[in-house]
């Protein structure tokens, strides 16, 4: 079971060192990965002087929508902008902006969704963009920070998304909910998923298999979809 234990408000994350050295050269830096794996967190600590701006929050999507110009005037000293993909047409502001600006480290861009967040960023951006994918914690991260799991039995069961072991959560409920909101919103972004309860138990099934050579056709029929369904389905995965 998991211990209760003092978190530290951050752990320093491998990937800082990376994120600053690519902001000294390119003027937007993308930090993708899984949800929940501290991209907001790490860019904030690694750059505590530039504006913070989420666009999940609807007052200010609404400003950013409707005059994305004004908005980008006013963060000459640098910005981090999380959920940057609610606002498409930021986009093309994004990159006029920097164009006129030539130097590294203008913009760290954040995102729940990375597909759609690469997908802006492919329309408009190519070229102009470093990214930096961050993962849950690694095991020396938490280790060093003096919260590493007491055995690999505890490290199995807790996992290493930041959320659980900061705020000590039960990991069977937390994990519960994140494939729950995963399925919800990113999935059905992604791909038609018609039968739900199918595609969870071939989350279920891909666990099952890890480190055991990929056998399509069996997954497929365990589930009672065909090897093409199983194959894409694999793909967003």
């Amino acid at each position: 079971m998991m211990r209760s234990r003092s978190f530290p408000a951050y752990v320093t994350r491998q990937a800082e060192r990376a994120l600053r050295k690519l902001a000294s050269t390119s003027p937007i830096i993308a930090i993708t990965g899984p949800r929940q794996s501290g991209k907001t967190t790490l860019a904030i600590n690694a750059f505590p002087g530039f504006t913070y701006t989420n666009l999940e929050e609807p007052d200010t999507r609404m400003l950013v929508t409707r005059d994305p110009r004004s908005f980008l005037s006013g963060l000459a000293g640098g910005a981090i902008i999380d959920e940057a993909q609610r606002v498409p047409n930021l986009f093309s502001y994004l990159q006029a902006h920097v164009d006129t600006r030539r130097r590294g480290g203008q913009f760290i861009l954040t995102g729940s969704s990375q597909f759609v967040l690469n997908e802006r960023i492919t329309q408009s951006l190519a070229g102009r963009v470093a990214y930096l994918h961050l993962l849950p914690f690694a095991w020396s991260e938490l280790s060093e920070s003096g919260h590493a799991p007491e055995s690999i039995e505890d490290a199995m069961f807790e996992g290493s998304f930041p959320p659980v072991h900061a705020r000590a959560a039960d990991p069977r409920q937390w994990y519960r909910d994140y494939v729950a909101t995963y399925v919800e919103r990113d999935v059905r972004q992604l791909i038609r998923v018609v039968d739900i309860d199918a595609f969870q138990q071939f989350v279920r099934l891909c666990a099952h298999w890890t480190g055991q050579l990929l056998n399509l056709t069996r997954m497929a029929a365990d589930c009672g979809i065909s090897a093409n369904t199983a194959k894409a389905w694999l793909g967003v995965l």
